[in-house]
């Protein structure tokens, strides 16, 4: 394990071209300590004139500005040589089609096995290129786990940047195929909510009416059963769980899903139901959007074709 030690920065913000600038960027952008990306994983605690604040806090000339955070000794991950999927490359990104129960990034509990130390072995430049950033060397969006489908990540830190601004301004659309519990009744809607993580259980996440973040999700039914519907997810925002959560709100959680959902009597195996089918992106250097699109995988099309063989003899 790393060895970390606890550091601290006080200064007062003389420069009034900072004024507005939220705390995350100015520690990034103007102290260098470390980038926005690696943030999170120095557990940066924060001050603003003696009082405790979120980094999301717009900072002002004048303001006495003290921080914290976990100085660690650098963890060297190293690459792994793995099959993987490889939908699209070129100079700027590759897009993988993940499998399930692959994780995609090492953290604590899953050091070998990531994706990201497979796209080490086959693109040996991103270690070079990330170096500050090895652990998640061009990872501009993640998957879950137990998630399957279309990831694409970045060649550079460029079209990092470049892919990574598409999504937070809502510009890249993403489709997920799901098998759900339970018949739906309306064919399409929508599920605006937000989503908060569970006081109750630190990993999970819940629907909230009043606090956390915003969260928006649209669907389609595809195809329904009596017990079971297939159905084509779109995520408008991208929180932790969010179309997990959204369906076991909406009293139709995904098959499979060991942490929203009791286990399936019928299907007391199954893995979770939830395969990223596309992702429509712009890629550096190209004027028109592209559209990336990952089969379903063997087990869906098996749980799909058996739960029509049960329902047709139960009919």
């Amino acid at each position: 394990m790393p060895s970390e030690t606890r550091k601290k920065i006080e200064l007062q913000i003389a420069d009034e071209q900072v004024q507005g600038l939220r705390l995350d960027r100015f520690i990034a952008e103007n102290l260098k300590i470390f980038t926005r990306n690696q943030i999170g994983n120095h557990d940066v605690e924060a001050w603003v004139n003696q009082k405790k604040v979120k980094l999301s806090k717009k900072v002002s000339s004048g303001d006495h500005i003290e921080i914290t955070y976990t100085a660690a000794r650098p963890v060297t991950y190293e690459p792994e040589k793995m099959d993987l999927d490889i939908l699209y490359e070129d100079g700027n990104v590759v897009v993988v089609n993940k499998p399930q129960g692959m994780v995609v990034h090492p953290a604590a509990g899953n050091r070998t096995g990531t994706l990201a130390q497979g796209l080490l072995y086959l693109y040996k430049e991103l270690r070079e290129t990330f170096d500050e950033d090895e652990a998640r060397p061009g990872i501009v969006h993640r998957l879950d786990k137990d998630t399957s489908g279309v990831i694409i990540v970045a060649k550079h830190p460029r079209a990092q940047n470049q892919l990574a601004s598409q999504f937070r301004r809502k510009k890249a659309f993403k489709k997920y195929y799901a098998v759900v519990r339970g018949s739906l009744v309306n064919s399409s809607g929508s599920i605006e909510s937000y989503i908060v993580r569970d006081r109750r259980n630190r990993q999970r996440f819940a629907v909230s009416e009043h606090e956390g973040r915003l969260a928006l999700t649209n669907y389609r039914l595809l195809k329904s059963w009596a017990d079971y519907a297939f159905v084509a997810l779109m995520p408008v925002t991208g929180r932790t769980h969010q179309l997990r959560v959204h369906m076991k709100h909406l009293n139709h959680p995904i098959l499979g899903d060991a942490m929203y959902s009791r286990k399936d009597n019928r299907f007391p195996e199954a893995g979770l139901m939830l395969h990223a089918y596309s992702l429509s992106i712009l890629l550096p250097g190209e004027e028109a959007p592209r559209t990336f699109r990952a089969p379903l995988p063997q087990h869906f099309k098996e749980t799909l074709k058996k739960i029509t063989s049960l329902q047709a003899r139960d009919s």
